[in-house]
């Protein structure tokens, strides 16, 4: 008989073990997570509100609209440069066709066998032709000419190459076009290499 209620006793001090060493358990932890949470953390743990929550997405959304605007505008920025100016380059190369036209022209006229002469004459007028016939090329693409001569000296579209001592004209009159000078629609190719006046500085 002893026997048998030593082992009815034996489930229930097991049970109440087992909840005591849990309680134990659970205490511990508590006691832990009081000292390793500080005031600071435990604020940061808190939730946002919903109403905070939706003010942050809104502003989220807000600012990704914008940079998403922003580089919609950049791309048509871009993709309307590439189409009015992505022949700037060959522009720019093709114009030497117009500077060795007008070298050899030079050169021709400086010719003293040639000059004077009916041959010469008729070298020259075809010369002229095909260079009337690329400036109105150019010009059938927006590539234009800068009037110089005797336009006042503007560094936006005219380079300086030498100073003329004059004192009949106004100062920074050009009155010498070296190179001819181009622009492509609203922007400068190149610019006109000239040679302007300047006071000689003599006393009347």
């Amino acid at each position: 008989m002893e026997k048998e209620e030593n082992q009815n006793k034996n489930p229930t001090n097991k049970s109440q073990e087992a909840e005591n060493a849990e309680n134990d358990i659970n205490e511990d932890e508590n006691n832990l997570k009081q000292e390793d949470i500080s005031p600071d953390e435990e604020e940061k743990i808190k939730e946002s509100s919903p109403a905070e929550k939706i003010t942050e997405l809104e502003d989220k959304l807000a600012r990704t609209f914008a940079e998403m605007e922003n580089q919609r505008r950049r791309f048509e920025k871009e993709k309307q440069d590439a189409f009015e100016y992505g022949g700037y380059s060959f522009a720019k190369e093709a114009l030497s066709l117009i500077d060795n036209l007008e070298r050899s022209k030079n050169v021709l006229e400086n010719d003293d066998k040639l000059k004077e002469t009916e041959a010469l004459k008729k070298i020259l007028d075809h010369l002229n032709v095909i260079k009337k016939d690329l400036i109105s090329i150019f010009e059938k693409n927006d590539i234009k000419p800068i009037n110089s001569l005797n336009q006042k000296l503007d560094p936006n579209f005219h380079q300086a190459m030498i100073e003329i001592e004059d004192d009949t004209k106004e100062p920074g009159t050009i009155i010498q076009e070296i190179q001819k000078g181009f622009t492509i629609k609203d922007r400068l190719l190149r610019p006109s290499l000239v040679g302007g006046i300047k006071k000689s500085g003599k006393k009347r």
